[in-house]
Parts: structure tokens; C-alpha cells; sequence
């Protein structure tokens, strides 16, 4: 018997970045989403899965999808800017997500960074379903340094509790260096990303020691037993449990957003993403004496290379660009079908 063309259909297809944003957009739009926010969120989960963080690629998509159908979040929201001080921005996202929100302020943001030699931009009433470091890393790229923080829905048990109270709560950094891509760095201060947790529980893999409890509160290497009542731990004991309280402090507590645990989605139904809060920091290293910033970048990263290092921060990621930018962004053939029905429905 003949084999089916099926058979040897290939499991993965290649497409352009432009190409990929332009087929996210298409699903926020259709799913209730203004222009301006579907291009927003387009760009930065294209981003992420052109860089190989897939747990905030395509990989989300459907978790958007269910939270715009659930109205837990508005997807037409429109920021509020307020000039509050000068070296301080606030931004009540109205509900929305917090990356149109951060968008809406970039410029003024930017512009009072350059002015008083620092800046600070607080986000609250938004939602934040991405990775943390493209917030961060186009100021670098301008030869800012960036800091920010956002947390997240409860499902970390801090070091000595015996219940979740914190989100993932990263904390993403950027910094310009010569001769090179800005330093970055994107971290959750749980063990393990909650995403990575929900894509071992996909494939049927199973997880490191010491990421997470099942719902009796004992160890666990099931990513579904973490899920399905259980919970993560914070990495390094309790030093990432103090860096993740103070993310839930800056993040919620000065912003003016949620806590991890002040929010209830129980009734909307297929809501994923945390309605919490987020704060940026942009720094203007040319204020500084000594020599250039970049350049001083540059000789920690010659040292750290020197000490052995092999791979920095954010390297593994650049490596990714650079392939998806030469052959395209490699994507599984049943995802690109799924996101074009999105795209149809």
C-alpha cells in the first residue's frame, strides 16, 4: 500500500517574523482586540518565539484567546498617562494589558530618563501574560539601563510557608555594552517559569528536583501535580523568596496594583492572565563620570569570558535571532494550524 502524503508532511514550517506578527495580529483583532493593542502583543510574542522562549510564544496564544473571550480583560483599553513628577510616570492600564500601557508612556518615560538621569514608570490595573525582557531591552538598545519587575497570580509557596502566596514575579534587566547586544537577563524568582511547567506537562516530561509540591505539599518532579493543586518553589530558597516579596512590594504595593493573591478570576471562566501591576526603571548612564558605560560593560563581559564563562545571559536567545532571521521562525505544523483557524474563525 502507497503511503499518504501525510506521511511524510513535515512536522514543523518556517515563516518570517514580519509574517508571524502579522498572523498574530490577525487573531487579536479577530479575538476583540484594538489595532494598536493586537500589533503590541503581536510583536512581542513573535519576538519571543523568534528567539526561542517558546513558553512565551505561540505558546500563549491560546491563553489570550481564553482570557479576551472570558472578559476578564479588555482588549481595547486605553491607557491613562499621568505625569506625576519629574522622574516619575504612572500609568492606569484600564484593564488591559500592560505592554500598550508601557507603550503609551515609552516616550515620555524616556525623555524625563534623559533629563533627571533616572525615571521610573508605574503600571497598575493591567495584565501581563508575556516574557519580561522585550520591556526592557529596546532601552538598552537606546543606551539606557532598564530594570523592571511584574508579578503574578499565586502559585509559589514562599521559603518556610506551606502554601502559595506569590506569583513567578520575574525581574528583567538590560544594559548597553559596545562592541556587542545589550546585556540581558529575564528571570522568574520561582525555580521554574510557570510556562515551562505547563509545556513539560504537555509533552509528559518530567521536572528537575526541587521545582515544585503537589497539592499534599510534598516534592514533586510531576509538572501536572504542580498544576493540578500543587504549587512552585521559589529558586535559591529563601534568597528568591525575599527577591519575590519584593517584587510583589514594587510591582503591586507602589504601583497601586494587585497583590498576587488580590485578585479573583472565578468568575470568568477561562481567564489566564494576572491582573497585578508592573514598575520600570530606565537609567541614564551618560550622567555618570568615568569612562563610557558601554565600555565598562564591555571589559566585565572580556573578564567574565576570561574567567571561563562561556555563554552570557540573553546569548543562547541572540542565537536563536540570528537562525530565525536567516531560514525564518521554525514553528510546529499543528501550531501554525491551530493560529490560522484563530486567525479564520
Amino acid at each position: 500500500m502507497s503511503a499518504s502524503p501525510l506521511d511524510h508532511a513535515p512536522s514543523t514550517t518556517h515563516l518570517s517574523y514580519e509574517a508571524l506578527t502579522l498572523l498574530l495580529q490577525r487573531i487579536f483583532i479577530r479575538q476583540g482586540t484594538s489595532e494598536s493593542v493586537a500589533q503590541v502583543l503581536a510583536e512581542n510574542c513573535a519576538s519571543a518565539e523568534r528567539d526561542g522562549a517558546h513558553s512565551h510564544g505561540v505558546f500563549r496564544v491560546p491563553g489570550y484567546v481564553s482570557t479576551l473571550n472570558s472578559g476578564w480583560v479588555d482588549g481595547k483599553a486605553v491607557p491613562i498617562v499621568e505625569d506625576v513628577a519629574s522622574g516619575f510616570v504612572r500609568v492606569d492600564a484600564v484593564n488591559g494589558f500592560a505592554q500598550p500601557a508601557l507603550a503609551a508612556a515609552r516616550s515620555l518615560l524616556v525623555d524625563k530618563a534623559r533629563s533627571a538621569g533616572i525615571a521610573l514608570l508605574a503600571i497598575h490595573n493591567s495584565h501581563h501574560f508575556a516574557a519580561l525582557w522585550p520591556d526592557v531591552e529596546p532601552f538598552a538598545e537606546e543606551g539606557l539601563v532598564a530594570l523592571s519587575v511584574v508579578n503574578s497570580m499565586t502559585c509559589v509557596v514562599p521559603h518556610g510557608a506551606d502554601r502559595p502566596l506569590f506569583g513567578t514575579n520575574p525581574i528583567a534587566f538590560a544594559a548597553p555594552r559596545a562592541d556587542g547586544p545589550p546585556i540581558v537577563f529575564d528571570l522568574a524568582t520561582s525555580a521554574i517559569a510557570h510556562g515551562d511547567v505547563q509545556i513539560a506537562a504537555r509533552k509528559g516530561e518530567r521536572l528537575p528536583p526541587g521545582m515544585g509540591v503537589d497539592s499534599l505539599g510534598q516534592p514533586t518532579q510531576d509538572p501536572k501535580a504542580i498544576l493540578e493543586g500543587g504549587a512552585l518553589l521559589p529558586f535559591g530558597g529563601h534568597k528568591g523568596s525575599a527577591l519575590s516579596m519584593m517584587v510583589e512590594l514594587l510591582a503591586a504595593a507602589l504601583t497601586g496594583g494587585n497583590f498576587s493573591f488580590e485578585f479573583n478570576w472565578s468568575d470568568h471562566p477561562g481567564a489566564r492572565t494576572p491582573w497585578t501591576g508592573q514598575l520600570v526603571i530606565l537609567i541614564d548612564p551618560s550622567k555618570t563620570t568615568g569612562q563610557n558605560f558601554a565600555e565598562r560593560s564591555q571589559e566585565l563581559v572580556r573578564q567574565m569570558h576570561a574567567a571561563g564563562l562561556r555563554r552570557l545571559p540573553g546569548d543562547r536567545r541572540h542565537r536563536s535571532r540570528a537562525k530565525s532571521q536567516e531560514i525564518g521562525i521554525e514553528i510546529n505544523a499543528q501550531d501554525l494550524k491551530q493560529l490560522q483557524e484563530l486567525a479564520e474563525d
